[in-house]
């Protein structure tokens, strides 16, 4: 029998284990951590044994393949220990395609992609399609191909699910962008990046459709060094294009083969321009996939966007407080700060993944009133920020800087958590983060 080994006991790796588990192979978890407890009667349920708080090697190197968690980077001795014996390691999406014959809608990019999944998920199950989501959001792709049967999966692929993908196939891919973030895990190389982000395209076929962001120089720069067999459908708020989406003045204008759609950018209900280009993705995707244009009208008038991306959370004496915890790079909160329109206290800070603050500092300048740091160490932030900012405060919690902003903000200003940063030095994850804030301000 062959045996498998999962590193990683949260919501990716119990649902490959899991897989693993119905499709009788010979299943080991391991986690360096501590397991979640609905994680562990997952485990328990299905009989799988498992271990916390430490890997026994002995166990983990008689495996005929390992399935490694997206956390989990290359560099741990473990891991190198592994390759060194020869003995493969994918992803929890290579290995769950295996047993997926599902149509699979691909979305990746570092800005954009979890709002642009969920409004492509949101379109096809309002067409009455039988669609799963998955991927870095919600329920584990795997554990949903162990447990249920989908016709279709709307996944959203970070770069690390990316690097562990080899066979596995999109039948459409989408790319929204690609800004430097993650450069910690890729040798503090942005091409290493760029070409994991890419690794979307393999493996697709000519009647495959690959639709991407035509305003991305980096995108373009390097569309031409990678081979893609796809119709290539771009979307693009700058030029006119024969097929994918355009902006003609207010008017967003998608076509794909013989069929269009057209609709004024106000109706769009998330707000922005960014947002300009979500919607623009998911449009074409849903022409790709035959959706009536009453659906996708229906559908981009009524979607409310996506916890912790710019969602407003409470007005508190003429100061409205909005969760953009999922902003973990610098270009994210550049698109925050882009839409706002009232003086803004921001809040910065976390663990630093080589940010450059450059690109945001006119509208930090044009648009922040102060900025108040949420991080264990924010003496990058006060570098770039001190003498463009009047105040540049510190705090250690999420109640500690919302109790701050309140004191510096005044009527008619907005409070900003994003923070450019990831959240791994006071909270658990950027949901962790995003949660404690929105509590901190109801506390107000």
């Amino acid at each position: 029998m062959k045996r498998i080994v999962v590193l990683g006991g949260a919501e990716s790796g119990v649902g490959s284990a899991i897989l693993a588990k119905v499709k009788n192979f010979d299943v080991f978890l391991s986690d360096s951590g501590k397991i979640a407890d609905k994680y562990k009667e997952m485990l328990v349920s299905y009989e799988i044994p498992f271990e916390e708080g430490g890997h026994s090697v002995e166990k983990i190197l008689n495996a005929n393949e390992v399935i490694k968690s997206p956390g989990i980077p290359e560099t741990v001795p473990l891991v190198r220990d592994i390759y060194a014996h020869n003995i493969p390691v994918i992803s929890e999406i290579e290995f769950a395609g295996r047993y997926d014959s599902a149509k699979k809608i691909c979305i990746t990019g570092s800005n954009g992609k979890t709002t642009t999944t969920t409004l492509i998920y949101e379109l096809l199950k309002n067409a009455g399609l039988n669609v799963g989501l998955g991927g870095n959001i919600g329920q584990s792709y795997a554990y949903q191909v162990a447990t249920q049967k989908h016709d279709i999966y709307v996944l959203e692929l970070s770069s690390f699910q990316l690097d562990g993908m080899y066979e596995f196939k999109a039948d459409i891919a989408v790319l929204m962008n690609i800004t430097p973030d993650h450069l910690d895990r890729y040798d503090h190389k942005f091409q290493n990046y760029i070409n994991a982000k890419f690794r979307i395209t393999q493996n697709m076929k000519p009647e495959d459709c690959f639709i991407f962001c035509s305003d991305d120089d980096v995108t373009v720069a390097n569309l031409n060094k990678i081979v893609i067999q796809a119709k290539k459908l771009p979307f693009s708020q700058k030029n006119k294009v024969e097929q994918g989406a355009y902006l003609d003045k207010d008017i967003m204008r998608v076509k794909y083969g013989e069929s269009d759609y057209e609709m004024p950018i106000e109706q769009i209900s998330i707000k922005g321009m960014h947002n300009v280009y979500n919607s623009m993705a998911a449009a074409i995707t849903a022409k790709v996939m035959n959706i009536t244009n009453a659906k996708i009208r229906e559908t981009l008038m009524q979607f409310e966007g996506v916890e912790h991306r710019m969602e407003k959370v409470l007005s508190v004496g003429g100061v409205m407080y909005i969760n953009d915890s999922k902003a973990t790079n610098v270009n994210s909160t550049w698109y925050a700060l882009e839409s706002m329109k009232t003086p803004t206290v921001l809040i910065l800070g976390g663990t630093d993944k080589g940010n450059d603050y450059g690109p945001i500092k006119d509208l930090v300048k044009e648009k922040v009133k102060a900025i108040v740091c949420m991080g264990v160490d924010n003496k990058k932030i006060h570098e770039s920020f001190e003498g463009i900012v009047p105040i540049v405060a510190d705090t250690l919690s999420a109640k500690e800087a919302v109790k701050k902003c309140a004191e510096v903000a005044e009527d008619g200003d907005t409070v900003l958590l994003s923070p450019c940063c990831a959240s791994f030095d006071l909270f658990k994850n950027y949901e962790d983060r995003g949660r404690q804030f929105k509590e901190a301000v109801r506390e107000l």
